[in-house]
């Protein structure tokens, strides 16, 4: 008999999934049970534990995620598609629509065509059958910040999954010929795209309404619908400043796509919410007539001989500051931006020697006001101790310092009376009283902290500071006084320094190379000191001091209402597409000024015959003042080595319900503005008189 060692197994029983050792010899049967029953026991709460588990995964799919995990097999098995929301319109006054919807048939490709070796060539094939460009159908196939594209909104701003869009505006049938051909042209498609209408009024309010573009990356809070429907946003003009009201908010339908990839039913409907329609102040035959009184007194100025570039029109309702009437000059069709803009379109709008067509220079663009600025100049000079009542002469020109300064084309008007100042226009009195308050003040010695109430009360007005019009990008213009001379010198002094010594060698021009590098040498050592011809040019808005026509109309609408200065507005209430609802804008407070009662009386007496006698008068001949009052001031701002910019202010009352309303013309480089801004604010008033009849 063979025998054993002690504690050695001789062979292994298979036990459900273990192997049991076996061992012979005493005892070895109850040690068997023993183990035997334990790895049962061990079995069975493994057994119970991964059931545990199981079950508790189960509960925490179907019901603690449940909600969730069926919107993502929602999510993987649908598909969505953006029902775009229609955008409000932009309305007159009396209900016209200014700024509308309509349609336009656009052609894309798809990104997979796009990516082929032979795209370039496709496009150009589509380019000759629709009679266009291709290089300017490419370039809008370029995504915008890769290397080689186009400035936005040129560029595709769109995601790489989408269709780029590369022409719009193409005929339907010629659009159709082309899907009858899908082997020419590979992922070619047709869609129908979201335009805006702008009626016959469109090149007028081009600026003042602005223009939409698709949303872009930089674009933060908008998201594009990644449907090939691209977001669009509003850029400019009231299309941006009132975008959130006017875009509304998109739709989603939701279908069900079965394995085989057809759709089975609709999971989901979300409908688009219209926009809201914006209602402007803006009366449609007012802005008709400032438009083409613009048109034609910048033609009439340019047989004249002046340059006459570019012009703005600013009419307000005085006491409520509401936009009548806004147009400019060089002006431009806004439905170019309708399906995209090419690129040399885009160039042409940039343009500044076609006079930037896209900027809205009513609002935008600041320049020296000239002589409208004296009517604020008067108030200055009461607070020096100026009589309203008193008389002062009127010299052809006046020595300030070492220099001789002159009255326009050198006239003397003897001794006068303030009203009579400004009926003529006198220069040289101004000259005087800005000479003594400068050097009351200190003269150049003076500190910059040094009263100065000429730029005090040219502040109080709204002058250096932006009107608050609800439109972007306006301008604050300047309003120069000594702080500000110095912390500009000290911004401005090394390159100053630089060209006093180089001089202006790029400039052809010799005089105005040596002009400017005087101005230099002056600015390099003391370009913080307010120098008397300083002073002396600011009393009359000549030199540093610039404004913008809605400053100027802003300002005149305070001297309408005896001191109260309103915010002006070009919107004043929203409205639902279909005219069920009417809501008003909040209308913003007006500043009250305290206006020196003596002078002020003295000024309305000066605009009043400054139309009917004055500078002004021959504008106005035949126009019935007796029965419609206008007060106005002209302006000639000079520029160095520029043609003189015209400038007419004006106010008065012509409803009657009693409104009274401002009106401000500029004209750059049109010269005298009695002869040139005036004739163009005379139309206007007429328009208005109309309305009263």
């Amino acid at each position: 008999m063979t025998r054993l060692r002690r504690g050695v197994p001789r062979e292994r029983r298979p036990f459900g999934p273990f192997l049991v050792p076996s061992f012979r010899g005493a005892g070895s049967r109850g040690a068997r049970g023993a183990s035997g029953r334990a790895r049962l026991l061990v079995m069975a709460l493994v057994v119970a534990l991964v059931a545990t588990i199981m079950v508790g995964r189960l509960v925490q799919l179907q019901i603690v995620d449940g909600a969730k995990n069926a919107r993502a097999a929602a999510d993987i098995n649908t598909r969505d598609v953006v029902v775009p929301a229609q955008r409000g319109r932009i309305l007159a006054a009396d209900g016209t629509v200014l700024v509308g919807n309509g349609s336009t048939t656009t052609l894309t490709i798809s990104p997979q065509a796009l990516a082929r070796d032979d795209a370039p060539k496709v496009i150009a094939r589509v380019a000759s059958a629709i009679g266009r460009d291709p290089l300017s159908l490419l370039a809008r196939t370029k995504a915008c910040g890769t290397k080689g594209a186009a400035p936005s909104p040129v560029c595709f701003a769109g995601h790489p999954f989408e269709a780029v869009p590369i022409a719009s505006d193409v005929e339907a049938s010629a659009a159709n010929a082309l899907l009858e051909r899908p082997e020419a042209y590979p992922g070619i498609a047709v869609r129908p795209t979201a335009t805006r209408t702008y009626g016959s009024r469109g090149d007028s309010l081009a600026q003042v309404a602005g223009y939409l573009t698709a949303a872009t990356a930089d674009d933060t809070g908008v998201s594009s619908s990644g449907s090939g429907v691209p977001t669009l946003l509003g850029r400019t003009g009231v299309e941006k400043q009132y975008d959130a009201v006017l875009r509304g908010r998109d739709g989603k339908r939701s279908t069900a796509i079965g394995p085989d990839g057809t759709a089975q039913r609709q999971v989901a409907d979300v409908p688009p919410v219209a926009g809201q329609d914006v209602v402007t102040s803006i009366r449609p035959d007012v802005q008709d007539a400032a438009a083409k009184a613009l048109a034609d007194g910048i033609a009439a100025a340019r047989k004249r001989g002046q340059k006459a570039g570019s012009g703005s029109v600013v009419v307000l309702e005085a006491d409520s500051g509401n936009v009548v009437a806004m147009t400019n000059q060089p002006t431009y069709d806004p439905s170019v931006w309708n399906g995209g803009v090419t690129q040399a379109e885009y160039d042409s709008l940039l343009d500044t020697r076609a006079g930037d067509p896209l900027t809205n220079r009513a609002t935008s663009v600041a320049g020296p006001p000239a002589s409208t600025f004296k009517v604020f100049s008067l108030f200055a000079a009461a607070q020096t101790g100026v009589d309203p009542n008193g008389s002062y002469s009127c010299p052809s020109s006046v020595m300030i310092g070492n220099r001789s300064y002159s009255n326009f084309e050198s006239q003397a008007h003897g001794t006068i009376d303030i009203p009579k100042a400004l009926e003529v226009s006198c220069d040289t009195v101004f000259y005087r009283w800005a000479y003594d308050a400068w050097v009351k003040a200190g003269g150049v010695k003076a500190s910059t902290d040094a009263p100065d109430p000429y730029t005090s009360v040219a502040r109080e007005f709204g002058y250096g500071a932006r009107t608050g019009v609800d439109l972007p990008a306006e301008a604050s213009g300047s309003l120069p006084d000594r702080a500000t001379k110095r912390r500009e010198w000290e911004a401005t002094k090394a390159a100053s320094c630089r060209r006093a010594k180089s001089g202006y060698p790029e400039i052809t021009d010799k005089d105005r190379a040596s002009y400017l590098t005087q101005v230099a040498k002056e600015n390099c050592t003391s370009g913080y000191v307010v120098r008397a011809g300083d002073a002396v040019n600011f009393a009359i808005g000549q030199g540093d001091v610039a404004a913008t026509p809605m400053q100027v109309a802003t300002s005149f609408a305070a001297l309408a209402t005896n001191g109260r200065v309103p915010t002006p507005r070009v919107a004043v209430a929203t409205a639902r597409s279909d005219g069920s609802a009417r809501t008003a804008l909040p209308s913003p407070e007006a500043r009250t000024l305290s206006l020196d009662a003596r002078m002020y009386a003295r000024e309305l007496e000066g605009l009043k015959r400054a139309v009917s006698t004055g500078t002004a008068s021959e504008a106005f001949r035949g126009f019935d003042l007796d029965a419609h009052a206008v007060y106005g001031k002209t302006g000639t701002a000079e520029v160095y080595g520029k043609h003189a910019t015209a400038w007419f202010a004006s106010f008065g009352g012509a409803d009657e319900d009693g409104k009274r309303y401002v009106v401000v013309v500029r004209v750059d480089e049109g010269g005298e503005g009695g002869r040139t801004a005036a004739p163009i604010a005379r139309s206007v008033w007429d328009a208005l008189v109309r309305r009263s009849r």
